[in-house]
């Protein structure tokens, strides 16, 4: 989120073109992440809390989705899906590397199946995931802060 003109504004991520490089002027005023377009099928929402994980299949309904998910929440939708083992496993040693109780990673699922990780959030939002799923993330949270498994 930025301030610009007086009014709070969004940044979204944006696929770029060979020619958007062109013109670099004003890059180094603040930090920026380039990676590589990774082909979707959709996206998921991984929430992490203590040992518990729960996956939420975001589905992307216009372009501007596609892209980026924040950009278009009202074209989006949601189901509960499976965590492949691997990814669990990867997840379980990344949060234990970490040392974090609780984190929102963001992952794609290609055309293929395949998970390509994106991001773990420590201070990730949950509560839109679980209003639009069920998943009893809530209860989970306050499970783990009693310290009950």
């Amino acid at each position: 989120m930025l301030i610009e003109d007086d009014q709070l504004k969004s940044v979204y991520t944006q696929r770029l073109q060979p020619e958007d490089l062109d013109d670099l002027r004003g890059i180094d005023t603040t930090a920026h992440l380039f990676q590589a377009w990774v082909s979707k099928e959709h996206e998921v929402r991984l929430t992490v809390v203590g040992e518990r994980m729960f996956a939420a299949a975001i589905h992307a309904g216009s372009e501007a989705a596609h892209e980026d998910w924040r950009s278009d929440y009202g074209s989006l939708t949601y189901v509960t899906t499976e965590i492949p083992e691997p990814v669990a496993a990867g997840v379980r040693r990344l949060m234990e590397r970490l040392q974090l109780r609780y984190g929102a990673a963001d992952f794609i699922v290609g055309p293929d199946g395949r998970w390509t990780f994106l991001e773990v959030n420590p201070c990730g939002q949950w509560n839109w995931i679980q209003g639009a799923t069920g998943l009893p993330i809530a209860e989970a949270i306050a499970d783990d802060l009693q310290g009950v498994t």
